[in-house]
């Protein structure tokens, strides 16, 4: 396994991408084709751009990608295309953000614990205030991809998401190691504020920022 690793970290050097984790959101793209043309893309804890880099060249010159984390994210190499902040994601405005975007992508994790329940749990929160992000800042008709761990409480995330997406499905790519619990939920067409239909149970607080992760791995 660990020479499986290894061929996406080398193939990540020689390709130019920060992280291995481009070959992740590349698999996703080529699966359900969520990125296009022209499109305004916001990536959700950013660092150290990876998924920017990757999703800046689909969507071309005429798109825009807004990416942000928690960490500063080195401009060095980033296309044009390419509009970097620092910052809560909670504390964000539409406005600050300069509108809706067509697609979220997030491929955050939190801070792990060593407790594989613990983890998964906190996980799961920090979809579902992707999901919360996604009724403030994404257009009705957009999609969503953003990475979990599955736990006890995926598949009541995963039936929230259906709720609020025509479509929602998980996928793993092959990048990821074999073992991990990493998944990604892909979510298609948003259909509005409206149809969100979570309970106090599931509409469940973020943590805190200390305990946010950025992607990479």
């Amino acid at each position: 396994m660990k020479e499986v690793q290894d061929h996406w970290f080398k193939k990540a050097k020689e390709d130019g991408y920060r992280a291995r984790s481009a070959y992740k959101l590349l698999a996703i793209d080529e699966r359900f084709r969520i990125l296009k043309r022209g499109m305004r893309v916001l990536d959700a804890g950013a660092a150290p751009g990876s998924w920017t880099q990757v999703a800046s060249k689909i969507v071309g010159e005429h798109g825009e990608i807004v990416s942000v984390d928690l960490k500063k994210i080195d401009p060095r190499g980033l296309a044009k295309n390419v509009r970097l902040m620092c910052g809560d994601l909670r504390q964000i405005s539409l406005k600050d953000f300069g509108g809706y975007f067509d697609v979220i992508l997030s491929d955050m994790a939190p801070d792990t614990t060593g407790v594989p329940m613990a983890d998964a749990a906190i996980s799961v929160r920090l979809c579902h205030a992707l999901l919360d992000l996604s009724k403030e800042v994404l257009k009705v008709g957009g999609d969503l991809a953003m990475k979990v761990f599955e736990g006890g409480e995926y598949l009541e995330l995963l039936a929230r998401a259906k709720n609020i997406f025509c479509e929602a499905q998980g996928y793993k790519p092959t990048s990821s190691r074999a073992e991990s619990v990493e998944m990604f939920i892909v979510c298609s067409k948003y259909k509005g504020r409206k149809f969100d239909q979570a309970t106090t149970t599931t509409r469940v607080k973020p943590p805190p920022a200390a305990g946010w992760k950025s992607g990479g791995a």
